[in-house]
């Protein structure tokens, strides 16, 4: 085995090794096929049962950091004083009537000490109880009944379950509905569960009528699906393994099945296209596996690397919604690389020939001339597209170099106004019940809906003459004092006091979860005080959060880009190529995150696409994009890389390899892209508006990469570079030598000059089919 260095044009042997493993695992993956497939549908039924139900045993939550102040401060409210952190509200409204009025009263403290009587459901209040101006709408006609329901995420989401019909409905002179934080999460997740059925629904029969449209071949395009089908059933199965041991988001669904669908699509794609190429040349089947594997195989290997480390990069921060998406990523991309590289090549030996089969274009198609190869690229003048394209690209390099990136820093401008804030009920459709609860609140009842920040005091140290661990009133008292002379606070509440522990509710001037009420956050820990104090509160939760993700994000952001370049590197053994990746890439995000500001933040075709604007930012949902998005560009820069590399080493012509490369995978990665932006809005057609938000800004980020940065930018940014694209110091150019893949043994051929005319095109055509047959 050979390859050409491409500096000197020198052969260099590769290792002996290398060549025994390749012959190894294409012997491994084409001695028994049948075998192969019976073992995989064994699996796949396994992982059916292994993975149902593990929707139910998911989070909705996830979005903090369980080591900072604000969860501790959280956890120790809820034992100190559960009072504190009703997650349960029953909104009672009467109509017509007043809350005061003898019928409603009486079956207000009906509903009251009925739900008192509940398992697992504490310190229930209501106006009926306590006549607090809280609890009742400036109208008179609405009141609540506060409670907390014990227990983890999931175990309160089962005592709601139990007593919903209890409670719902209509109850004499009133009818309730139901609303609180635990409310919110139980509907956002049988919403998130019931979307993702839909997007099912509509992303697969869509993109298998695309898959038809672009091989042709019915049998060919099943392939892509049994391949996403087995990924996504696999990673349900380790997902609800992990719930054993940790939390897990139920968003991170949502990406099992893009990424399931997309990657595995991809990843066929690019097999099965190849495989159908090597029968072109007359190829025997089992040869024709062996090439594939030897080339797009590696290919296939190197993509699903780049783009688990990019998702793993999610796991430094704490957050579980954040980790979630890497436990569940990383397991898709890898049963997808498995299922494509063991499952497709045993199904491709079985089909041989047959792949070509059941070609629904041949109905429409007129036979003009020369019928189309059946490797499925079209006629020669079809394939000339992409080659004229990037001559177009390369002529004018620089103008398309500058316009290219003037674009896309003008598309994502937009993102230098973000804001971030916190998940709340109008994630959720207007239409659903505690959405309408919870607005009901805000609209109608004093005080802030989001509650104001919350002061845990505990005694410590500190704490002095007023005995042993305690701490007098006047100390409470004057600490209370300090807060309230705070600029941004309006009143501070409290303090409520249960043995040597305190607390305090401060609602600040303007937006419960506004700049001010975060800026007040760390104000408030500045103040000094005789004991142990601890802030929580949405606006020191988002605080924190933010904070953890800044503490982390340059460690995530390191270990990506070290680890792609270092991948990069192996795979074409240029220093400079590694570095144009790893910026284009950057680049190519830009046009996502200032549409995911201009839309979801300021609201814009809020109205079209069906959610309530927050006029802010998740804070963890721009690390999740930039991470699942960077890893789908690095998807495609791989797939178009090492076909431009591949000719380059058999060429040694930068320009014509750019062409080729771009000739040859440009129709493949732009079909690819559509089909995943296919998934990524049927993912978008979500009512959660944060699920909404992930699935459309991802598909404008594939398009983009895809039809702009692979089709414009890379080949003028190459042409640029010239053939100094290649370069790489010695001491790498030999560890490349001992360490890099390839696609594969390509025997050099005469360098095909570039700006060839139509017959010159037409030679070095034949010329490289000759020589591709020597590759079997």
């Amino acid at each position: 085995m050979s390859e050409v260095n491409r500096s000197s044009g020198v052969q260099s042997s590769r290792p002996e090794q290398e060549k025994l493993a390749l012959g190894r695992w294409t012997r491994l993956v084409t001695a028994r096929p049948r075998l192969a497939l019976l073992a995989a549908l064994v699996v796949t039924v396994l992982a059916v049962f292994a993975g149902s139900g593990v929707a139910d045993r998911m989070g909705s939550g996830g979005w903090e950091d369980p080591g900072a102040e604000s969860a501790y401060a959280t956890k120790a409210l809820e034992r100190e004083f559960p009072e504190s952190q009703p997650n349960l509200l029953l909104l009672v409204d009467a109509g017509r009537q007043s809350v005061d009025g003898e019928a409603v009263a009486a079956e207000g403290r009906r509903l009251t000490e009925l739900l008192s009587a509940e398992d697992d459901v504490t310190v229930v209040g209501s106006y009926w109880q306590s006549p607090s101006p809280a609890l009742r709408s400036e109208e008179g006609h609405e009141a609540l009944i506060v409670a907390r329901i014990l227990g983890d995420e999931n175990a309160a989401t089962r005592t709601l379950e139990r007593i919903w019909d209890t409670f719902r409905g209509e109850h004499g002179p009133v009818e309730v509905s139901i609303g609180g934080p635990v409310a919110v999460n139980h509907e956002m997740t049988t919403i998130i569960q019931d979307d993702l059925l839909r997007a099912e629904l509509i992303a697969l029969p869509i993109t298998l009528l695309l898959l038809i449209l672009v091989f042709g071949s019915v049998i060919a395009a099943l392939l892509p699906l049994g391949v996403g089908i087995v990924a996504i059933l696999g990673t349900n199965a380790v997902l609800r393994g992990i719930t054993e041991f940790t939390d897990v988001s139920v968003f991170a669904q949502n990406l099992t099945t893009a990424l399931g669908l997309g990657l595995a699509i991809d990843y066929a794609l690019f097999i099965v296209r190849r495989f159908r190429e090597e029968l072109a040349t007359g190829a025997e089947v089992r040869d024709a596996v062996g090439a594939t594997l030897r080339t797009a195989g590696r290919t296939v290997l190197f993509s699903a690397l780049t783009v688990a480390v990019s998702l793993a990069a999610m796991l430094v921060f704490p957050q579980y919604f954040l980790r979630s998406f890497a436990y569940a990523g990383i397991a898709v991309v890898a049963l997808a690389a498995v299922a494509a590289l063991v499952l497709l090549p045993a199904a491709l030996m079985l089909l041989g020939d047959r792949i070509n089969s059941l070609d629904l274009r041949a109905l429409f198609r007129r036979r003009r001339g020369r019928a189309e190869r059946p490797g499925g690229e079209g006629s020669r003048e079809a394939r000339g597209g992409w080659a004229r394209l990037a001559d177009l690209v390369m002529r004018r390099a620089p103008l398309f170099a500058f316009t290219t990136v003037t674009a896309l820093v003008l598309l994502g401008l937009p993102f230098l106004g973000v804001k971030f804030g916190t998940p709340d009920y109008r994630q959720l459709p207007s239409s659903a019940e505690s959405h309408v609860v919870q607005q009901h609140i805000r609209d109608g009842f004093p005080g802030s809906p989001d509650g104001g920040i919350e002061i845990f005091a505990e005694a410590g140290d500190s704490a002095d003459s007023a005995g042993a661990g305690g701490v007098s009133a006047e100390q409470y008292a004057a600490y209370r004092d300090r807060v309230a002379a705070l600029p941004a606070v309006l009143r501070v509440d409290g303090p409520i006091t249960s043995g040597s522990a305190a607390y305090f509710t401060v609602q600040p001037k303007g937006e419960a979860v506004g700049q001010g009420a975060q800026s007040l956050v760390h104000e408030i820990r500045d103040v000094p005080a005789p004991f142990e104090t601890s802030v929580t509160g949405r606006a020191a939760v988002l605080e924190d959060s933010k904070a953890a993700i800044a503490g982390e994000l340059p460690l995530a952001l390191a270990f990506i880009v070290v680890v792609t370049l270092l991948l990069v590197f192996l795979l074409t053994g240029s220093v400079l190529i590694p570095l144009q990746a790893v910026l284009l890439n950057g680049l190519s995000l830009t046009a996502m995150f200032g549409a995911v500001v201009w839309v979801f933040q300021d609201g814009h075709l809020s109205g079209l696409l069906g959610f309530t604007s927050t006029g802010d930012i998740e804070a963890n949902l721009p690390v999740l994009m930039f991470c699942v998005a960077f890893g789908l560009s690095m998807d495609y820069g791989v797939f178009l890389l090492s076909r431009i590399k591949e000719e380059y080493d058999r060429t040694h012509d930068h320009e014509h390899a750019i062409r080729f490369g771009l000739q040859r995978t440009g129709g493949l990665i732009t079909a690819a892209a559509l089909i995943l932006a296919v998934v990524m809005v049927a993912i978008g057609t979500s009512r959660i508006t944060n699920t909404k938000m992930l699935g459309l800004g991802l598909a404008v980020a594939v398009l983009m990469d895809a039809m702009v940065v692979r089709g414009l930018l890379v080949p003028s940014v190459m042409k640029l570079t010239g053939v100094r694209t290649w370069w790489a110091p010695a001491p790498l150019r030999r560890f490349h030598e001992r360490f890099g893949l390839s696609e594969g043994e390509i025997p050099p051929a005469p360098p095909v000059a570039a700006g060839t005319g139509a017959s010159d095109e037409a030679a070095a055509e034949a010329a490289r089919d000759a020589v591709d047959t020597t590759r079997t």
